[in-house]
Order: C-alpha cells, then sequence, then structure tokens
C-alpha cells in the first residue's frame, strides 16, 4: 500500500502536460539550429559581389578555388578520422568477443583436394611442385619363364578334349601308349 495508485484521468493530464513540454523543447531546438545555420552561413558564405571586370572575376573564381581545395582537404581528413576510428571498433569488437569466449566456430566443410592443388595452395602459386607417385615407382619387367611357355604352348583345353573325342582319339590315346 506504500504506492498510490493515481487515477487514470491524472495519468493522461501529466502525459499531455509533458507532450507539450517536450513539443515545445523541440520548437526551440529546432529554431536554435536553424539561427545557427544562418550564422554559420553568414559567416563562410559571404554575400556575392558581382565583378564588374575580367579581372575581378578571375580573382573572385581563384579564390572559390582555394575554399574548394581547403574543403575538400577538410572532407578528407574527416573522412580518413571516421575509417580508422570505424576500424578500432571492429578491432575492439573482436577483443570483447574474444574475452567473452561465446565466438562460435564455424562449421568446417569437406574438400576433396589433390595432393597438387594442397601443395600449391600451402607453397603459394610461385612453388609448382607436381606429385606424380606413378612416376616414380620402379618398373619391373617380367621374366618369362620356361614352364610358362609350355602351359602356353599347350593351348586351349577344349582342343585337347576335341582331338580325345569320338574314335579318332581313342586311336590316337591307344596308339600314344602303345
Amino acid at each position: 500500500m506504500s504506492e498510490k495508485k493515481i487515477s487514470s484521468s491524472r495519468k493522461h493530464q501529466i502525459k499531455s502536460l509533458m507532450l507539450s513540454i517536450a513539443k515545445g523543447l523541440l520548437e526551440e531546438e529546432d529554431r536554435e539550429r536553424e539561427r545557427e545555420r544562418t550564422r554559420y552561413m553568414a559567416e563562410t558564405c559571404p554575400a556575392v559581389s558581382m565583378p564588374r571586370s575580367m579581372q575581378e572575376l578571375q580573382e573572385m573564381c581563384r579564390e572559390i578555388h582555394h575554399k574548394i581545395d581547403g574543403i575538400d582537404e577538410e572532407r578528407y581528413n574527416l573522412e580518413m578520422k571516421v575509417n580508422k576510428s570505424n576500424k578500432e571498433i571492429d578491432d575492439l569488437k573482436i577483443k570483447v568477443q574474444d574475452l567473452m569466449g561465446k565466438f562460435k566456430k564455424p562449421v568446417l566443410r569437406k574438400v576433396r583436394m589433390s595432393a597438387d592443388a594442397m601443395l600449391k595452395a600451402l607453397l603459394g602459386s610461385k612453388h609448382t611442385v607436381n606429385l606424380d607417385l606413378r612416376a616414380n615407382l620402379k618398373q619391373v619387367k617380367k621374366e618369362v619363364k620356361e614352364e610358362d611357355k609350355e602351359l602356353r604352348d599347350v593351348g586351349d583345353w577344349r582342343k585337347n578334349i576335341e582331338d580325345k573325342s569320338g574314335m579318332d582319339g581313342r586311336k590316337k590315346m591307344f596308339e600314344g601308349e602303345a
């Protein structure tokens, strides 16, 4: 019961009073901003007096060019400061993330890569190493044995069976045994 309840009409009245005060303050800020702008423009951009001779016109153009150069230098310096500040902010954000320790490691994808491509990625494009592993293998010549030659000379086993089949084949068998 320590908190006193305010009626809805009283809340509405306070709210409208706060809004009217805020509106007055915003209008005053706008007027102040406009006064500041007109003062600045009067300081930096004096009223233009149109020159009557060609010499005066050229002199006025030179002055304008000098002012433009000065403003460009100032703009460039401010832009560099902003870029430097943004980089520092990014570095500090990274440091904060590192200190928090809640940085999620990205999921790494499996990449199929040949040994040549892997070495090229590690050593850079200057070092082109070609790993042709088959070229480094020793080549062995097969020695043909005499037994293998005899087996090849025997030929197809079907011919032997055909030769032995029928009466002619049996005759040869008997003649061979005798």
